[in-house]
């Protein structure tokens, strides 16, 4: 099957699209499941015991949104599987993009006649750490660093790309601008506070203005990430670092489930788990409030806050069983 333009041909028809949830922090939380220190998640393909926790933990997420007969976007296991990381993992050798698409590909695949409407994006994010923008790459660096993976990923078969979890204006431009070199369509998504600003201060206005005007193509839109519902919808309606023009062109929030600021996060000890029922409601809110079309979890999220986040979306709107078959 061709998937093609999927996601521009599912945000023009679908009333909203179902996001993953969590995935590296449920593996985390596996007491026999060993991530790596330089590439996370991306080598359990290699290992017969984590390929099948990681496909279960897919496999849940697949079958929320056939069930819910919403379309989803899936996400390949490679935030971390840049060249560097892959060499220092000793894994140069392995087309580790390539077979994560493949791994995920496949489950795609076992679900039949709802395959065309599940879209896989190629993962990437920022070198560092994507709470510290102080770590951030220039834009020239970025573009150099982050033509590789983009252009792995692409060579792949990924349907689009997406640039996650970034935390700063200047390596997110040579990012975006690494993902439009590959011809492929593909987001752009930050870590946003309730002032409206990315984590390095620059106000989203601005972030989306800048890398609108300096990436040719532009990202097809911007989404935000391992941000709170709440925190998310005072910087998406921020009276200064927002705008009219920031509500259009982002189209969604993959959501944590705590309300806390990145700082406290990540020096956080423990899983900080806000209710499935509590989370699915106020993320779901956002497609009737405020027009999201994309919506799905992150930190903190397992099964249970998808899946009550879809019946949250379906309740709330006019779709019909089998809209999408």
């Amino acid at each position: 099957m061709n998937h093609a333009n999927a996601l521009q041909k599912l945000l023009t028809t679908s009333p909203v699209i179902l996001g993953e949830g969590a995935v590296i922090e449920r593996l985390r939380r596996v007491p026999d499941i060993r991530l790596d220190e330089q590439v996370v998640n991306s080598a359990l393909i290699y290992d017969d015991h984590g390929q099948a926790v990681l496909a279960d933990i897919c496999r849940q997420y697949l079958e929320i949104g056939r069930s819910s007969h919403l379309p989803l976007l899936l996400s390949t296991p490679t935030w971390r599987a840049g060249r560097e990381r892959i060499a220092a993992a000793g894994l140069a050798g392995r087309d580790l993009n390539g077979d994560n698409f493949r791994f995920l590909d496949a489950l795609r695949r076992e679900q039949g006649d709802y395959s065309k409407n599940v879209v896989i994006s190629g993962l990437m994010s920022c070198r560092g750490d994507a709470y510290r923008p102080e770590e951030a790459l220039s834009a020239l660096e970025a573009r150099a660093f982050h033509a590789w993976q983009a252009e792995a990923l692409a060579a792949a078969g990924v349907d689009l790309l997406l640039a996650a979890t970034l935390p700063a204006l200047s390596e997110a431009i040579g990012l975006a601008q690494a993902l439009a070199a590959t011809g492929l369509p593909y987001l752009v998504s930050f870590v946003a506070r309730p002032e409206g600003t990315l984590l390095d201060g620059t106000p989203l206005k601005d972030a989306i203005a800048t890398i609108d005007s300096q990436a040719s193509p532009q990202p097809l839109a911007y989404l935000v990430n391992c941000t709170h519902a709440s925190v998310f919808r005072q910087a998406l309606c921020h009276e200064f670092n927002s705008s009219a023009h920031v509500r259009k062109r982002v189209i969604g929030l993959l959501a944590n489930t705590a309300a806390l600021s990145p700082e406290e996060l990540d020096n956080s000890a423990e899983l900080v788990e806000e209710a499935p029922e509590v989370f699915g409601a106020a993320v779901a809110a956002l497609h009737e409030d405020l027009g999201m079309k994309v919506l799905g979890g992150c930190c903190g999220t397992d099964e249970r806050h998808i899946s009550s986040l879809a019946r949250h979306l379906v309740a709330g709107t006019t779709l019909l069983r089998g809209a999408y078959e």
